[in-house]
């Protein structure tokens, strides 16, 4: 035998299993190489191997695994955030003596002890069922909530109770990625750090139940009157489901919503029965739990309220902080408003209005409630306001509000206009003081191509030729009707706005009408305008606020005060000289008893469902306006009766409130009269012309109008009146009624001429104008004097659009 190995054989049957190479025996090809792996075709190629689905997943499970650790290991548990910690804002006089407090979190932190057994497995059955055996985060639930969501079955939260506790404790409540991604790690760590007990507790403490109550203990007593160790199961469980919307499901805010309160109370007792908290024959005989009444807290008594709410309204509306920033709290806001004043103001109202109503024998004065505020012309600053009788009895702040006519307080805007527009009358004459008008009742305007417009006067009474001193006394309608078409409404638009009247005003309209005062602007949006007219024309927007600080020491910007000279100084001055006339003479001759010289107009809404009186003295200019409103429905009511008289009109009560707080809030200030610079020729008598125009419808009145201060006038150099000119179309030529001739003839007596389709020209007093009559009209006694018939008068006939007849002092 050979020593050499001898290759081994193969046992039979075997066979090898290694490809022959390339080419076999002899051929080129290199012995047992192995081959390629054929390539991917079609279809195939888009489809991942087993390889790729296996490393994807094992980088992706190592890359999520290091960001949680890094996530874990960046997220701290922070310092519990502002709105755990809320502050109160404090609102201060301007000496710094507190006025109101709000803001102040309504919240009482107790131990687990202190809540009721059932009440806490209402709230684990309303938010969290699986709290005491579950980890911090639920991603089933987290993922169940976002299908819900995505499918339209309402917007969920996927978050435990420990998480609802992280967002409210220490978070904010922005809907961010960032806050949700910290909410998950700091919920991890707190499950670590604290017990499930903990957690409720502080859950249970924080947890907002709607009524500015936040806690259990806080909830009980705002819903139940009883702490929280007593809520019962089904208490328990309203309380609870208030959680999901506080707001909606308060059945007594909202009755509306008592259905969807109780199918929310349902689902919880049902959990609590599941979770085998309650037994089914318990949870069989349960009844809704109605809450009681919310009771207002007594520290917005009083006027505070309406202080308050009005200082808001005034820093968010200026942009100077916003809601979400008065809501956090922290702020002291030093107010204009001076105690004394703010005092005398409610002693007036009280003495002059509040003390002669008989609430239980009448019951038109349940209707009463009265809205005043004065504004220092000078700086703008407001002083003194009067919201109504208590914040806490009646909500709705009437110095703010903008929904009740201002009547003929709107007056003076028109001859202010007329002034800073040298304006003149349909023929001619320079508007003055003693410019002459016809004041016939229901005479229509001249120069109005909107449709016939003859608004009635007080009383339906006629006055044939007055002054616009004159008119202004009395609050002849006709006169002011038609001024307003000779100035121009747009104009006499224009400059209400620039004294102070707000461009958005409701019914602003620029017509004939706008004279007689149909807009609602508000107390202070008025008492704005009047203090510009007592500046001498020069206007800047009121100020409540006098200065801010946060946290006690960093200040708040104020933006600064812009003043302008709105209309001229003649303008507001012989306004002022006409309105001194209407305290001497006319319809306010009840602000004497101010003891300062003082200028003002009264005002009588539609159908007087309120009474005006706005004026001022050289140093303070004050609006008051008595209002009708039923407390029940909130619809504006009629005074007729109020205080046992036929009527309230502005001469009265709000005259009356005028005149006491006026001389007590000015009270040891020196006297001083008013400075004023008049339009020139402001004491030139203006009578009308004597010469009869071509035109009887002069300025475009076409339908029925009537020529102002034409035929029948008042001759200025003696001699008769020339016969009164007949229309074709029913329409009246009117001239001054009944006017004696200044230099000795003698009126026209025959009462008119009749016109060739029955209607008559206007040469008397007596004289018939074209306006057809309806009910619905007011009248306006002076004052002390209840004067008109509730209900009684006519209106004149309105033609066109953005017109009202009826009248308004």
């Amino acid at each position: 035998m050979s020593d050499e190995p001898q290759p081994q054989q193969p046992n039979p049957g075997w066979a090898s299993t290694q490809p022959e190479a390339a080419g076999g025996p002899g051929s080129g090809g290199q012995a047992g190489k192995k081959p390629k792996r054929p390539k991917r075709t079609g279809w195939r190629r888009i489809i991942p191997t087993w390889r790729i689905v296996l490393g994807t997943f094992i980088i992706g499970i190592l890359l999520l695994t290091g960001l949680f650790f890094l996530g874990y290991s960046m997220v701290k548990i922070p310092s519990a955030n502002a709105a755990a910690m809320k502050q109160s804002n404090v609102y201060l006089y301007a000496d710094g003596s507190q006025l109101a407090r709000d803001g102040q979190v309504n919240r009482e932190s107790v131990s687990l002890g202190k809540i009721s057994k059932d009440a806490q497995h209402a709230v684990l059955a309303a938010e969290d069922r699986d709290f005491y055996t579950e980890s911090a985060i639920d991603p089933k639930a987290m993922v169940r909530a976002a299908w819900n969501t995505a499918t339209g079955k309402g917007k969920q939260s996927g978050s435990t109770i420990t998480q609802q506790y992280v967002k409210n404790y220490y978070l904010a409540q922005e809907q961010t990625v960032t806050r949700k991604v910290k909410e998950f790690f700091i919920s991890i760590k707190l499950d670590r750090t604290e017990s499930k007990d903990q957690i409720l507790q502080g859950y249970l403490n924080t947890s907002y139940f709607g009524r500015n109550a936040y806690g259990m203990q806080s909830a009980a007593q705002a819903y139940y009157g009883v702490d929280a160790i007593d809520l019962d199961a089904a208490k328990g469980a309203y309380l609870a489901a208030l959680l999901n919307a506080p707001s909606e499901y308060d059945v007594v805010a909202h009755p509306e919503n008592r259905a969807a309160a109780e199918a929310r109370w349902n689902y919880v007792l049902n959990g609590m029965v599941t979770k085998g908290w309650l037994s089914a024959s318990e949870r069989a005989g349960m009844k809704f739990p109605m809450p009681k009444e919310p009771t207002a807290s007594t520290s917005m008594s009083g006027q505070r309220g309406y202080v308050r709410d009005a200082i808001k309204d005034y820093l968010t509306e200026n942009k100077i902080l916003t809601a979400d920033q008065l809501d956090a709290g922290g702020y002291r806001i030093t107010t204009t408003l001076q105690k004394s004043k703010q005092d005398a103001f409610v002693d007036a109202v009280n003495d002059q209005l509040m003390a002669k109503l008989d609430k239980k024998n009448r019951k038109v004065d349940r209707y009463v409630r009265a809205g005043g505020a004065a504004v220092d012309p000078k700086t703008g600053k407001v002083i003194a306001m009067y919201g109504g009788i208590d914040y806490v009895k009646q909500y709705t702040n009437n110095a703010t509000r903008g929904d009740f006519q201002v009547g003929s307080t709107f007056k003076p805007f028109v001859f202010t206009s007329a002034v800073q527009n040298d304006s003149e009358t349909q023929d001619g004459r320079v508007i003055t003081p003693n410019t002459v008008y016809d004041g016939t009742n229901e005479r229509p305007v001249v120069g109005w191509d909107g449709g016939t417009y003859a608004p009635e006067n007080e009383d339906q009474t006629s006055y044939g030729d007055i002054t616009v001193r004159e008119a202004t006394d009395k609050s002849v309608n006709a006169v002011y009707a038609q001024m307003a078409v000779d100035v121009g409404s747009d104009k006499v638009k224009e400059t209400a706005v620039d004294l102070g009247i707000p461009a958005n005003t409701p019914d602003l309209t620029a017509s004939p009408s706008i004279a007689l005062g149909t807009s609602t602007a508000s107390v202070l949006d008025m008492a704005q305008a009047y203090a510009t007219l007592a500046n001498h024309g020069r206007h800047g927007t009121y100020t409540m606020i006098e200065k801010i600080t946060k946290d006690g020491s960093d200040e708040v910007e104020l933006p600064r005060e812009k003043t302008s000279q709105a209309v001229s100084r003649e303008a507001a001055d012989t306004t002022t000289s006409i309105l001194q006339s209407v305290v001497e003479n006319g319809t306010a001759t009840a602000a004497q008893a101010a003891g300062r010289p003082a200028a003002g107009k009264t005002g009588t809404a539609e159908k007087d469902t309120a009474a005006w009186f706005a004026g001022y003295t050289p140093d303070l200019a004050t609006v008051v306006s008595v209002m009708g409103q039923d407390p029940v429905t909130a619809k504006h009511e009629p005074l007729y009766g109020a205080m046992g008289l036929n009527r309230i009109n502005g001469g009265g009560a709000p005259t009356e409130i005028w005149a006491q707080f006026t001389k007590n809030a000015l009270k040891g200030k020196p006297v001083t009269d008013f400075d004023l610079d008049l339009q020139p020729g402001s004491d030139a008598s203006q009578a009308p012309t004597t010469d009869v125009p071509t035109d009887p419808t002069t300025g475009g009145q076409n339908d029925g109008g009537t020529t102002d201060g034409t035929t029948g006038g008042t001759p200025t150099g003696g001699g008769t009146p020339s016969a009164p000119t007949p229309t074709t179309d029913g329409g009246t030529t009117v001239g001054p009624t009944g006017g004696t001739p200044t230099g000795g003839g003698t009126p026209s007596t025959n009462g008119g001429t009749p016109t060739t389709d029955g209607g008559t020209t206007d040469g008397t007093s007596s004289g018939t104008t074209t306006g057809t009559t309806g009910d619905g009209g007011t009248t306006e006694g002076t004052s002390g004097d209840p004067g008109g018939t509730p209900g009684g008068g006519n209106t004149g006939t309105t033609v066109g659009p953005g017109l009202t007849t009826t009248r308004r002092q």
